[in-house]
């Protein structure tokens, strides 16, 4: 039978042990992976409610129609869709190989923001 000081040892030693497996078990240290839990909607992504809002919020300021940098227009449903068509605006927003990185100079978009780009441009970038 253990005396009272070494069961108060093993207590604070067991609890380190969960501690430190408890807190080694996070397999990601990304805030997005972490604490989005929500799930990510891409069925019936609209170009009025989600595309162009993301577009102004993102890429408008360097791509509007008064000054478009690289002749990118994607504050237009005509000039966004483009580039929706063509490959370039997913394989930018992925930052994928041959394509440039949007936003330029910055991390890539939240994952469901790029997902429900995506999925908009596989459903036919509607102007919807």
């Amino acid at each position: 039978m253990l005396n009272p000081k070494a069961k108060i040892i093993a207590a604070i030693s067991l609890y380190m042990v969960f501690l430190l497996v408890s807190l080694g078990s996070c397999s990601s240290d990304n805030e997005e992976d972490l604490f989005d839990n929500d799930i990510c909607d891409t069925e019936n992504v609209s170009y009025a409610d989600f595309i162009a809002p993301t577009m102004q919020t993102f890429c408008n300021s360097c791509h509007s129609a008064a000054a478009p940098s690289s002749g990118i227009i994607t504050a237009t449903y005509e000039g966004l869709k483009v580039v929706a068509l063509d490959g370039r605006l997913v394989g930018s927003i992925n930052h994928e190989s041959g394509f440039s990185p949007m936003p330029q100079s910055q991390p890539k978009l939240q994952e469901c923001v790029r997902l429900k780009i995506q999925a908009w441009v596989e459903d036919g970038a509607l102007n919807n």
